[in-house]
């Protein structure tokens, strides 16, 4: 690719040359066809992730599996996914940003269309056995594509990583919004194959697309670790809202669509519709998000603080929780979810170019190697949360109710942000006593009379 008038591609290149000139407000080449490319991966990955939500627990019960095991088999996938995050969020440069990519997609296709075939295995053992081997392969090839896709749009889109994953948001939003209603009404009309079979294809079908358009980014390898980029305090405390909001999700996941059934009498295609008033709203807040937190940067912390606020109110209100004593309503588990949705945005948006600053003032080099750990670091913590969120869950729903796991989830969401607002204020008093000291050295003058 000759075009370097954008983010340079490799990590060699002078970049005095750009000190000069003001950035350009056009993309390059190398820049659209890095979107067209995470666009598609986004869209394709998340909608054959999101097709299990409606039907397959319910299918899993019927194979013999209890509400628990249903909790592992979402766990063992978040499992997965953190392991491999983490080894191939190190190892990004050694392996190559593109081939991880493009080898995540045709493993994660591979398995969906597997996953459609063990309707055919025995109930009991051999089925969940299976459940549990597919699902755990098709992680590691999802953690392998979003890793690289997270790193290369960091490299590639330097000054815009907010806006640019908000944006990217669109097309994950709409993947969760398709997913459950295509998968609930192919699966009501067609049986449990043919929604894995039709997504399993569109996924393979985006790797040649992908090793086509998709430009290839060199780099150099760094001696950096996970484990200094957790020495800092605002990183953990951004990890741990990171891992709230996805065990939410994954709670979600694994208890929202048999709770929904039992409660309202609802079918799965109706269930499949109730999940957009969740991926709807955080569809359209992500990318307003990411603008606003890349035009001001200082106000990240707000926005994951509030968003957490809310997040954990909308818990509160999803079973509702038997303090408030609230009955039940269709309506108020609709709205429920929308604000759970929006306030989403308000709090994953910020956490990854966040992560990215706080690595900086460690010390971490610019490069895509930096950029390959945050990334990781952000998946890990993500699939951390979307394991024990199904189990978690799925253990409290069974001895206890879906109200009262609804309310846990509430309550880890209001305890991170919390504590990030703990740290914030913390950290701006010092700023500012240091400020004043400094003003009051300025105006004391050299000479005493």
């Amino acid at each position: 690719m000759d075009m370097q008038v954008g983010p340079p591609q490799t990590e060699n290149t002078n970049s005095a040359e750009s000190t000069t000139d003001r950035p350009s407000t056009r993309m390059t080449k190398t820049q659209i066809l890095t979107l067209i490319s995470m666009a598609s991966v986004n869209f394709s990955s998340m909608i054959c992730y999101s097709i299990l939500g409606p039907f397959f627990p319910n299918e899993a019960v019927k194979k013999g599996a209890s509400q628990t095991v249903v909790g592992l088999i979402f766990g063992c996938y978040a499992v997965c996914n953190l392991i491999g995050a983490l080894v191939l969020g190190k190892y990004i440069v050694q392996i190559g940003a593109k081939f991880m990519l493009i080898a995540g997609l045709f493993v994660s296709s591979g398995c969906t269309i597997m996953f459609g075939l063990l309707d055919r295995a025995p109930a009991g053992a051999t089925f969940i056995t299976l459940c549990f081997i597919v699902r755990s392969i098709d992680a590691l090839g999802f953690a392998a594509a979003m890793t690289s896709s997270f790193a290369m749009t960091a490299k590639i889109f330097p000054n815009n990583v907010a806006t640019v994953l908000g944006s990217l948001e669109i097309f994950t939003g709409l993947g969760l919004i398709l997913g459950p209603p295509v998968g609930g009404w192919f699966y009501h009309s067609f049986g449990y194959e043919v929604p894995f079979m039709l997504l399993g294809c569109l996924l393979l079908i985006m790797v040649p697309f992908n090793i086509y358009i998709l430009p290839s980014i060199e780099a150099d390898p760094s001696k950096d670790s996970f484990f200094r980029l957790l020495t800092h305090v605002r990183v953990v405390l951004i990890c741990f809202v990171i891992f709230t909001l996805s065990s939410g999700l994954g709670f979600i996941d694994a208890t929202l669509s048999l709770f929904a059934m039992k409660t309202f009498h609802l079918s799965s295609g109706y269930v499949g519709l109730i999940m957009l008033g969740l991926s709807l709203p955080y569809c359209l807040a992500s990318p307003l998000i990411g603008f606003i937190t890349d035009k001001y940067p200082v106000s990240r912390n707000r926005f994951t603080v509030a968003g957490g606020i809310i997040t954990a109110a909308g818990f509160f209100l999803l079973g509702p929780a038997p303090f408030l004593h609230v009955s039940s309503q269709l309506w108020l588990l609709v709205v429920t979810l929308a604000l759970i949705g929006f306030s989403l945005g308000m709090t994953a948006i910020p956490t990854f170019p966040e992560i990215i600053t706080c690595a900086h003032e460690k010390g971490f080099e610019e490069g895509l190697s930096t950029l390959g750990m945050v990334s990781g670091l952000f998946e890990a913590f993500w699939s951390m949360g979307m394991f024990c969120g199904p189990v978690v869950g799925g253990v409290i729903t069974q001895n206890l109710s879906f109200e009262w796991a609804a309310t846990v989830q509430g309550g880890m969401t209001l305890l991170a942000a919390f504590l990030l607002a703990v740290h914030s204020v913390s950290r701006r008093r010092p700023r500012s006593v240091q400020e004043h000291s400094q003003q009051s050295d300025e105006n004391t003058p050299l000479l005493n009379d």
